[in-house]
């Protein structure tokens, strides 16, 4: 018994000491997410909301503040920090679930492992909708099927669901897609649709709902089409594109190259090397953040759903994502290269 009461004892002066460490790093600190997307999109919406609270979470109360660093679907984030950021607990990098998927189809540019970086997790666990505007003539999927030429899409950059999704729903149900690439972020894809530039996108219902709120809410921005695992509570009646899969070979690409990358979506990690005691730090602020009643309350506002995984979940997803049958592999590779 006096064994275990010592060891016990010994644990929670560990745990003290460790504490007491990291709030003096912390403390006059400033922690930067950066973020792989432009302003006013949906995950710099996110970003900005997580870091109004994240910092009361962290020892020491550092200050948190967001910087973006667009480009190239943001691999040029997630780049960054795999090879420059500082492993010092002081950078936190905000990119898209995708990527890691690039990684296992050895698409050029992906210059990270996704095996050595620390995760602290994503705040929902997100689904890929399709969203266009009226203007546009698509109002359903009957009507994208019948168009008598490809619909415009804007995509932001591989990895990401703008480009992803598109691609894998012109090739495992035959919609008539043309992508157009090269935007910034979801914002300027939404510029581009109400000014007819493209018909809309594919990209996080949760996302959409919050930055193109006034569309939908007018009637002019339709979602005629939703990549999930079963329909979402707020989109009863738009169909799920795997219900017109023919095959279950087509289900499975769906399923690998839209759904999982998206359910990760909204990733968030530290730079390989960052100290284990920092990483549990930022690891324990971040499920204090995600349950912290003045930042659900901001996020319902905000209509930003809150689903969150933690950085041990998300660690086990990412893991099962870079262990795919080579044979879906092979298939991917010949969709998304």
């Amino acid at each position: 018994m006096r064994r275990w009461l010592s060891i016990a004892i010994l644990v929670t002066l560990a745990w003290a000491v460790s504490a007491d460490a990291q709030s003096k790093f912390f403390e006059g600190k400033t922690v930067r997410i950066v973020v792989g997307f432009s302003a006013g999109g949906g995950y710099d919406t996110y970003s900005r909301a997580i870091a109004r609270y994240f910092g009361r979470h962290i020892p020491g109360k550092p200050t948190v503040i967001v910087e973006n660093m667009p480009g190239a679907g943001s691999m040029i984030a997630a780049n960054h920090l795999y090879k420059i950021a500082k492993p010092d607990g002081l950078t936190i990098g905000n990119f898209a679930g995708g990527l890691v998927l690039a990684q296992v189809l050895g698409q050029p540019g992906i210059e990270f492992d996704a095996r050595k970086l620390p995760w602290l997790g994503v705040p929902s666990r997100e689904v890929c909708v399709c969203a266009l505007t009226k203007a546009s003539g698509v109002t359903s999927v009957a009507t994208w099927m019948a168009t008598a030429k490809p619909v415009k899409l804007g995509g932001v950059g591989p990895g990401t669901s703008t480009d992803d999704a598109p691609r894998v729903l012109a090739a495992s149900i035959g919609l008539p897609i043309q992508l157009v690439r090269g935007y910034k972020g979801t914002a300027e894809i939404r510029l581009a649709a109400e000014s007819g530039e493209v018909a809309g996108g594919c990209w996080q219902w949760e996302s959409v709902k919050s930055t193109w709120r006034q569309g939908l809410e007018s009637g002019e921005v339709n979602v005629v089409l939703q990549i999930a695992r079963k329909p979402l509570a707020d989109l009863p009646n738009v169909p799920l594109a795997s219900s017109l899969a023919k095959t279950d070979e087509a289900r499975q690409i769906i399923t690998a190259g839209v759904i999982v990358p998206t359910e990760i979506g909204r990733l968030y990690a530290l730079p390989p090397g960052t100290p284990a005691d920092r990483v549990q730090a930022l690891r324990t602020a971040w499920t204090e953040t995600m349950r912290d009643p003045e930042f659900v309350a901001e996020a319902k506002r905000s209509k930003l759903e809150i689903d969150a995984m933690d950085g041990d979940e998300l660690t086990r997803v990412v893991g099962e994502l870079l262990k795919l049958d080579p044979a879906l592999v092979a298939k991917l590779k010949g969709i998304l290269k």
